[in-house]
């Protein structure tokens, strides 16, 4: 009982910690926006044809954008460790799922990747939300993977792979986006090819997390130790982008 015990000050400090982060960013960013745009066919009198026409559709603080995943993950923690809520995930725990963990990545690393695309240049509207749910389709096969497999015998893999085949679809976006910018001036700002790859490498660690829990590799044997394994890496990530973002772009002048 006691680990259970200790996971639920872990999430309410861990709760402190994201929301800290958020109040911090809001309070010491500059107003730092970016674009966005549509591009609708429309009918060029000119050439007498169908023509896209680049139009924008207004522009978005990404300070804010920054401060507001990691206020939803500072939301999420609070609320698991309400008493009514708790036991609720505690039982969920126990049986190995958390429901709260999925539905909060689903909308908070959503909107990690949408940041990242924008820094790297992608300001269609149309493609931005795209790869915000195509990233949540990601995040919800992990949570199909735990429920599916409360009722097998041996692990089954099918959502994990499906999962893994979305999830990479807007990295390669943003791949092609920033190593097709350019060199000398054209090239992206070198803040922003480290949180390319220093992110990247934090959201593949959670699916290596979730191997380890279902391998049961050592202490992931106890599916707590794999949650308390989550909880950190969310953490980092998400440190790790607020604040490398706010030294490229939000800090003040």
């Amino acid at each position: 009982m006691d680990k259970y015990k200790n996971l639920r000050v872990f999430n309410i400090v861990m709760g402190f910690f994201h929301l800290i982060q958020s109040i911090l960013v809001l309070i010491l960013s500059n107003d730092f926006s970016l674009p966005l745009n549509t591009s609708y066919l429309k009918f060029d009198q000119a050439t007498l044809s169908l023509q896209p026409f680049l139009e924008n559709v207004g522009e978005i603080r990404i300070g804010y954008l920054v401060a507001l995943f990691l206020l939803i993950s500072s939301i999420a923690h609070f609320t698991i460790s309400l008493p009514k809520i708790y036991e609720w995930y505690i039982k969920n725990i126990k049986k190995g799922i958390n429901y709260a963990r999925w539905y909060e990545y689903s909308i908070s690393s959503s909107i990690m990747i949408v940041v990242i695309a924008m820094l790297v240049g992608v300001y269609d509207l149309s493609t931005l939300l795209l790869m915000f749910f195509i990233n949540m389709m990601m995040i919800l096969f992990g949570l199909v993977m735990e429920v599916h497999n409360q009722t097998t015998t041996k692990t089954n893999w099918i959502s994990y792979i499906f999962g893994c085949i979305a999830g990479i679809i807007p990295w390669i976006v943003v791949a092609l986006y920033l190593f097709g910018s350019g060199d000398g001036e054209n090239k992206a700002p070198d803040f922003v090819y480290w949180i390319f790859f220093s992110i990247f490498l934090f959201f593949n660690s959670f699916a290596v997390n979730m191997v380890l829990q279902y391998g049961k590799y050592g202490k992931w044997k106890d599916y707590t130790f794999g949650e308390k394994v989550y909880i950190i890496l969310s953490l980092v990530a998400k440190s790790l982008l607020a604040w490398q973002v706010f030294a490229g772009t939000l800090r003040p002048v």
